[in-house]
Order: C-alpha cells, then structure tokens, then sequence
C-alpha cells in the first residue's frame, strides 16, 4: 500500500495515503522525466479515464451476472438498475472530463505530441475489454475493425501486453450484457403468456399480428389524410409508410418467425402502466440511458480531438476525428432504440389480455 500501512490486518494502523494506495498511485505521471504541466495534465487526464474504465468493468460484469441468471428474482432487478446508474454516470463524467482536456492549446499538445510516439487511445483494452462486455459486435465495428488485432502484435512485444491481450480473449468467452438482456427480455410475460408454456407462440404470435395491424392502420390513414389535403408526392409518401410498415414486420418478425424477445419489449415498453412491469420498464430505460452516456462521452471525445488536433492523422495512425465521429454511431442495445419507432399510441394497443397478471385492478381493456 505504498508504505502507509501496518501492523493487524483490521485496518487499526492504516493511513488515508495507505489506504488508497497514494504514494505508488502519485508516482506514476513522469514527474522524474521533466514532463510539463501540459504533458502531466495529459496524462493525469487518461490515467483518471482508466481508473473509472476499471470501475465499469466491475459493474458491467455484476449487471450481466444478474440478468444471466435463470430466474432472475423481482428483488435483483432494482439492483442492476443502481448498478447501471452508477455506470451511467461516471459516463457522464468522463464526457465532461474531456472539458478539462480542451484547456490544452493546439501548440501545448503539439509541444509533447512527437512523444507519444504511436500510443493511441485504440490501445485502451480496458475499452476494448467493456466493448466486449457489453457486446459490440466486430460487424457493428468501424470498417469492422478487429479489436484484438492490434494487440495480438503488442503481446509480442511485452509481458504486460501479453496478459491483457490474455484478458481480452478471456472476456470475448463470457456472456454479454446485451446477451444477457435479450434472454431475459424473452421472458417477459405477453398477454398473460409465460414463456415456454403451453399456447405461448400462439398468444405471442396473436399480440405481435394484432400491434402490426394497428402500426400499419396508422400510415394508412395518414396518407389518406395527406392525399386529400393534397399533398405533393403522394406516392413517394405512401411509399414511406409502407416501408415503415414492413420495416415493424421485420423488426418482430425477422425471417417471417416472431422474434420473442423484441415482442417482450415492445409489451414492456407499451403497457408501462402495470405494476408487474414497472422495475423491467426501469431497467430497459437505464440501459437506454447508458448507451446515450457512452454516445455522448465519444461525442465529446471526438469534438476535444478537433479542436486541439483538426483533421490530422491519429497518432496511432488512424484517421483521427473522423474515426471518433464514426464510433459515435455505435448502438449496441439497438432493439432497445428501434422499438420506439414502431410504438402506437395508447388507444390503438391490442386490447390487454389476463391484466390481473400483472397487477391490474382495472377492466382488461385499452386505458
């Protein structure tokens, strides 16, 4: 601990600097190198990102351990959502940390640049370790990039690369969070039906046929509405709606087979109002609010590298903005954003079925 613990193992004789670890923890900006403040503030700045980095890590794998388990109890939901806010967060956080960075002058950094040599924030496997978590398929990747590629030629290089690239392997055999989630989102309950249970394909069946009908009766009628108001391009319009239309088909009903776990979704999401479904419509909505954190975090990451760097190549030798713009479109948790688009409003859900399963005192009717 750096030197500022001893004696019983009950923490009697710890110091705060102990405790933490600051003596190690403040040797290790380069202070001995003659770094200027620029440069110490640099690193300060990454080392901080790391730390949090190692934090998410932590939290991710408690989330995804309680949504893989087979029956995940009511009381353990509440407890992925703390632990998603939490992760939420330090998102937040480090998002406004990159303010701090802006305070580096385009001549301060390119004082230290040459430096770097050819470090690049791509060789963060903590990120690439909570990519992989969290589910980030190398087809979602930009150009479809290979995160481990990188780090296959680093581990030749050093011992210590050679254990994280160990480390990243490692991580790419374990259950994802969006594995995870989508197991348990197709367990949700719809229309009364319990998953597995006899009759259930068809009762699922009959709820995602009955909201299409209802998504599909909603452009129908606006292009009709359109059409007499005399709208221009009439036809390019309806063409829309039906490809909107299909569009929903596809996203339920992928390969012409109901996709359970969107349908347990698309059920949370349109009867929010029950009881049974408040903590699960809870968690979906912190899962969203994550991911639109870490959007955020690399949007802010990407606009602080332009304004110290411009256009410049990366120092690992990527394309610099314009591969940061590029993750910006990550979305791993993308049901979760694209069954917005096919929600109607109250009053055209399929009539509700069984509500008293639910909690639901009221008639089984729309509300």
């Amino acid at each position: 601990m750096g030197g500022g613990y001893s004696g019983a193992g009950d923490g009697s004789n710890r110091t705060y600097g102990g405790y933490l670890g600051l003596h190690e923890l403040l040797s290790l900006q380069r202070e001995d190198e003659g770094v200027s403040n620029d440069e110490m503030h640099f690193i300060v700045t990454h080392q901080t990102f790391e730390l949090w980095f190692k934090q998410v890590i932590r939290e991710l794998r408690e989330i995804r351990d309680i949504l893989a388990t087979e029956h995940v109890p009511e009381s353990q939901v509440p407890k992925a959502v703390e632990h998603l806010g939490r992760v939420t967060e330090i998102f937040r956080l480090l998002a406004n940390q990159w303010k701090v960075m802006e305070t580096l002058t385009p001549q301060g950094f390119l004082a230290f640049r040459d430096g770097l040599g050819t470090a690049s924030g791509f060789e963060s496997y903590q990120m690439r370790e909570m990519e992989i978590l969290l589910g980030l398929e190398p087809v979602g990747r930009v150009s479809e990039m290979d995160p481990l590629g990188h780090f296959r030629k680093l581990a030749t290089r050093s011992e210590a690369d050679a254990v994280a690239l160990v480390r990243l392997e490692a991580a790419l055999e374990e259950t994802t969070l969006v594995s995870a989630l989508t197991t348990w989102l197709s367990r949700t309950p719809i229309m009364g039906s319990l998953y597995g249970s006899e009759g259930d394909s068809e009762a699922v069946q009959a709820y995602v046929d009955a909201h299409l009908t209802a998504y599909a009766s909603i452009g129908e009628k606006a292009s009709a509405r359109m059409e007499s108001q005399g709208v221009d391009n009439i036809d390019a319009v309806k063409a829309r709606f039906a490809a909107a239309s299909q569009g929903a088909t596809d996203f339920l009903k992928p390969d012409g087979q109901v996709n359970r776990a969107r349908a347990g979704l698309l059920f949370i999401e349109s009867y929010r109002e029950l009881p049974l479904l408040a903590w699960p419509r809870v968690l979906v909505d912190a899962v969203v609010e994550l991911e639109e954190s870490m959007v955020l975090f690399r949007t802010h990451h990407a606009r602080m590298v332009e304004r110290i760097i411009g256009r410049r190549v990366g120092t690992g030798g990527s394309s610099g903005v314009d591969y940061l713009d590029a993750t910006t479109k990550y979305r791993i948790f993308g049901d979760l954003w694209g069954v917005r688009t096919i929600l109607v409003k109250s009053g055209l859900r399929p009539t509700l079925i069984n509500g008293e399963m639910y909690g639901f005192t009221g008639a089984t009717e729309n509300q």
